[in-house]
Formats: structure tokens, sequence, C-alpha cells
């Protein structure tokens, strides 16, 4: 096996790898030059933070924001007029810019167009028992307890969207209220008896009373006892106790089907909706944006009528397959994400694509960090995390608050929400991504060690034994493929190859004023300890198809939800005007789907590129 040059095959290049790799060498001088300047400057930290507090008015609030590691096809936050982002991506990163430069397979490469419609890609989450997470059932689990009753359907509608209100500012003390009277206007002791429910289900720490005033009935909210009461009642570790079957697990799982709406947007809706914060919800990894994905959630004593509730009032989401356990969820725990894709109007013909998809199940695809890992404007993440490692605090606030356009998205927002939120000028700080320049060195290391040894384990290359990277040594060369080898992204707790790649690790850090062999930072969050990541991935489940269609807007597959709801599958033409390749595979966690599309099609899966094929599903 051959590894393939990506100028040779891909489309619309703007830049041949001479052009970027003497372009890279420019910028490196003039850092090199601008960190001896700062070093003499005697900027610091604090001077930084202090020029954070200058930009305060810039912050945009944000109730609850927590950056997640991104994992799959990340969220590219193309919302907004499609002719200005597309403007926006002029500026933006392509493949090459960040190290991504090369090919396993031979096949001839073809263009297709990736997302035209979000529909077009569908993330099922396949759990640690590896079962694959689908929405296949609406039904409320029954309790064993026999005197426990969940509250009535009724009990979620009986208030006003004004009740509500007035209730919420009473139970957060966001008034001078001591309480709130809700008039009974059909006055029957059911209808008294839902309202209390009500009141004391959607409203944890308050109680309610019957009173007579000039003739009608009102019911009285109050607080029993004071804010302590509240704020046990609210805390995620003991919400709502007063009201929980012993018999029942305090976690509620459930599956949730989202549609062009990430994990953490989705929760923050469902808070919104059930009136409680989202940290008492648990999950195993974020989903994209663009997408239709399907996941399991946890909620802490959260019953499963109230969720099922909310499939009646919320937009592109359903939440189903409740059940109930004694525990949450943690973050990593899955094993993977399998994937179904379409790739519309592509040329390849029958033999391309058939070589190509064994080629992706037979071998694999280079296991590179997806260009959103790197932003997608003007201010690549990765020169802000080599700016930081280099201590160079000039460049650091000249990347983030320097005006540049298309900048004002992505890592330069979580700062400003972080700023907003907190008035921490260190916690800002932390939002900054240092990881990103791991990633761009790591790119950057693999494209060459393939370069130079191709597709087969050499002496001196890393495998992994248990969690310990050992070289291989020239007498068990045989005994390895490429399928074993890992490489380490740089830092100080790991090993490097010991061949000319191990080398070019040092000569890369070095051309950007670090030192491979002190990787620690004055900052301990900017210190790296380094990991190893393998640098083929091979995926599994792999199967594909290719369908003819008339109407770019017709769906080619059936999703969850249409399977719920009776949805025939799509009739399509024997003999349409294009064609889609419909492709499914499972990957394991933080790896990126764009890579291995991108091995398929063998062209440049940045937004900027696709942007130029495309820009309807920008609309």
């Amino acid at each position: 096996m051959e590894a393939v040059e990506m100028n040779s095959v891909s489309l619309k290049r703007p830049h041949s790898e001479d052009d970027v790799a003497s372009a890279d060498e420019i910028k490196r001088q003039k850092i090199l030059e601008k960190s001896k300047a700062g070093s003499d400057s005697g900027q610091s930290i604090e001077t930084v933070t202090e020029q954070l507090k200058d930009i305060k008015s810039e912050m945009i609030p944000n109730d609850e924001s927590e950056e997640q590691e991104e994992e799959d096809l990340g969220d590219s936050d193309e919302d907004g007029d499609p002719e200005s982002f597309a403007d926006m991506m002029k500026h933006g990163l392509t493949e090459s810019d960040v190290g991504i430069t090369k090919f396993v397979s031979s096949h001839k490469g073809f263009s297709g167009i990736l997302k035209e419609r979000y529909s077009d890609f569908v993330v099922h989450e396949i759990g640690k028992d590896g079962r694959v997470s689908h929405l296949d059932d609406f039904s409320v689990p029954v309790d064993d307890e026999v005197n426990f009753e969940d509250p009535s359907e009724e009990t979620f509608t009986v208030l006003s969207d004004e009740d509500k209100q007035r209730l919420e500012e009473l139970q957060l003390f966001k008034n001078k209220e001591a309480s709130v009277a809700i008039e009974v206007i059909e006055d029957t002791k059911e209808k008294r008896t839902i309202i209390h429910q009500a009141v004391k289900s959607l409203f944890p720490g308050l109680e309610t009373k019957t009173e007579d005033r000039d003739g009608k009935k009102y019911i009285i909210a109050y607080h029993a006892a004071g804010k302590k009461a509240l704020a046990k009642v609210r805390t995620a570790t003991d919400p709502r106790k007063h009201s929980w079957p012993k018999s029942r697990g305090s976690y509620c799982h459930f599956v949730l089907y989202k549609e062009n709406k990430d994990t953490m947007d989705a929760i923050n809706v469902l808070s919104k909706f059930l009136r409680v914060k989202p940290n008492i919800f648990s999950y195993m990894g974020t989903k994209d944006k663009r997408a239709i994905t399907v996941q399991e959630i946890a909620v802490l004593r959260i019953t499963a009528q109230r969720l099922a509730h909310l499939n009646k009032c919320l937009m592109n989401f359903k939440l189903g397959n409740f059940s109930y356990k004694n525990h949450p969820l943690k973050l990593g725990e899955l094993q993977g994400n399998h994937f179904t894709v379409v790739l519309r109007n592509i040329t390849g013909t029958d033999d391309q694509i058939e070589q190509a998809m064994h080629s992706l199940r037979e071998i694999g695809f280079i296991n590179y960090y997806g260009m959103q890992r790197f932003g997608t404007t003007a201010v690549p993440t990765y020169q802000i995390g080599r700016a930081i490692l280099q201590n160079n605090w000039n460049e650091v606030m000249d990347l983030i608050l320097k005006p540049r356009p298309g900048a004002e998205k992505g890592y330069l927002v979580k700062c400003r929400e972080e700023w907003a939120k907190t008035k921490d000028p260190a916690a800002a700080l932390k939002k900054l991504p240092v990881k990103s320049y791991q990633s761009y060195v790591w790119n950057n290391m693999v494209s060459k060690r393939i370069e130079e040894y191709g597709l087969r384990a050499v002496p001196g290359d890393l495998i992994l034994k248990g969690a310990t990277a050992v070289h291989i040594e020239e007498g068990d060369v045989d005994n390895y493929t490429i399928h074993d080898v890992v490489m380490p992204l740089p830092g100080f707790d790991v090993i490097y190859p010991k061949h000319k790649i191990g080398e070019a690790y040092k000569e890369m850090l070095v051309a950007d004023n670090l030192d491979i062999n002190n990787m620690r930072h004055k900052i301990r969050d900017y210190s790296l300890s380094g990991a190893y990541r393998k640098i083929i991935i091979r995926p599994q489940n792999v199967n594909w198809e290719v369908v003819a269609y008339d109407d770019p807007k017709i769906p080619l597959f059936t999703t969850d939800l249409d399977k719920l709801e009776g949805k025939p599958l799509p009739v399509l033409p024997t003999d349409g005007k294009f064609r889609a390749l419909k492709m499914e595979f499972s990957l394991p966690p933080s790896t990126y789907a764009t890579m291995a599309i991108r091995e398929v099609l063998k062209m440049d899966t940045s937004i900027k590129n696709q942007t130029q094929l495309n820009t309807t599903w920008l609309r």
C-alpha cells in the first residue's frame, strides 16, 4: 500500500503544497521575530487579563456555557445570510492549511456535495454496551409502586403562561411578592386539586393553599421555608426529593432525537421548559448541529411523563425510549457513533465508487483532526494556541481582538460569553484553543510520516501496549501493521518515534519557538501532557448504495421519526437526473466522519471548499 499525494487528485485546491509550505515558513519566521520582541516587552498574563477587562462591553451573555471536546462533524455556525457567510468563507481555512494532505487509497477521486440538506447526515450514538441508540418508542414506563401517581396530563396545561412567569419569579425570589394568587375559573374540587399539583410539581419549593376572596376561590402559592428550602430542592444532588418513589431509579434515561440543533442547545431548551438547571442532565457525547442525531440522555428526578409531554411543544426534537436507572451518564463512555450519510450530485463512475468504498472498508482513512478542530474563519485556532504556548501575549491579544473578516465566531464568542458570565479574565482565557495547536502539529507530522514510510509499520514507530507506548524494534516489525501504529500529540508525558519523524517533531516546535522537552506552562491549564492517537482508522459496519433522484429536496432514506410516524420510504426514479451515494459506517469516539468522507471523495471537505461547490444548504 502506498500513500497518495493530495494535490494530484483533490478538487479546487487553491494553493499547491509548495506554496503552502513556503507561506507557512514565512509565517513562522515572523512569529519567531515577534516572539523575541514580545519577550522583551514585559507583557505578561496579568497585563493581558487587564486588557480583557476593557472589552467587556463587547461580550455576549449566555446563561449556560460549557465547552465540550468536539467530535464527529462540528457545528460550523453557519446560520444567517448565505451571501455573508459565503463571503466570510473566502477567508477560511482549507485542509492543506492544517496539515491534511495525504490519502491512503489509489482510486481516482470524484466530487459530491456533503450536507446539501442537514437531513443528509444522521448520527446514531453507540453506547458502552455496543447498542446503537434508536428512537422507536414513545410510551411512558409504569411504576411498580401502586400508591404513587405521576401528575396528570392536565397538570402541565392548567396554568397560563402568565401564571407560570409569576410563579417562576416567586420561586426564584425575583420580585418582592410574598405570594401569587391564581383565580380558579371553574371552581370544582378536581380543578383546585389539579392547580395545587401543577404548582408543586412544576415549581419545587412552593406550597399552596385555597382562599376565598370576594366570593371567588384562589389558589395561593407561597414559599414554605424561605430561600434555604428552595436551594435544597433545586440542587443537582437532591431535586424534588419530596415526590420521588423509593422503588424508582433516580435518573430518567431517554433517547433524544434532534434535528439541526447541537446537544448543549437542546439541553438548554429542555431545561427552560422544565424550569430546571442544565447541570441535572448528563450525556456521553456532544453531537453535531447540522445533522439529525440520536443519543441517550439522563436527567435527575424528572419523570418520564413530564419529558414525554414536551413532545407536544418542542420543535425539531423528540424524546422517547424512557427508563429509570440509578446512575447518570458520563462523558466519553460511548463506544462511538454510527453514521448514515448522503453525498449528493456525485460524479464518480460505479467502478470509482466501488473502489473507494472497498478501500474505506478494508484499509480505512488517515485519522486526521478535522477542519472544525481549527475554526472556520480568518483566525485559525492553532495560531492562538501556538502564541499562548510561546507566552507571546501581544500576539494572543492581537489574534483575539484585531478585527478580521469572519472572526467573530467560535472560540472568540466562548471567551466573551465566559467573561460576560463570570467577569473572570482567567476563566475567559481558559476558553482559548491551546489543544488545537497540538492537533495542528499531529496532522502535519502524520502527513510527513506517511510520505516518508508509506502505509506499513517500520522500526521506530510507536504502538500501544495497554496504555503504554513502546517503540517497534527491528525484529518485531513483522508482527504489526499500520493499523497498530500511533503518533503522539506533543506534550511533557509522551515519547516520540525513533526515526526521522521524531526529529521532525522537534524541528517543527523549534520553528514555532517552543521546546519539545519543556511542554509545561506556567499557567497550569496550558500545560500539555500529550496523548497518543492511531494514525489509520478502519470503520466498522460499512455499507453503501448509489441511488438516482430528480428532486434535490427529497429525502433519500427514512429516519427513526419517519418510521414512528409511519411515513413510507421515498419513491425514487430508476433513472433520475442526479446520483447520490448513500453510505453507512461506525467510528470510535474522537474520530472525524468528514475525514472518512474525504478519503472516499478525495476532495477538500473544508466549509470554504464546500461553499464553493454549493451554497444552497446555507439557506
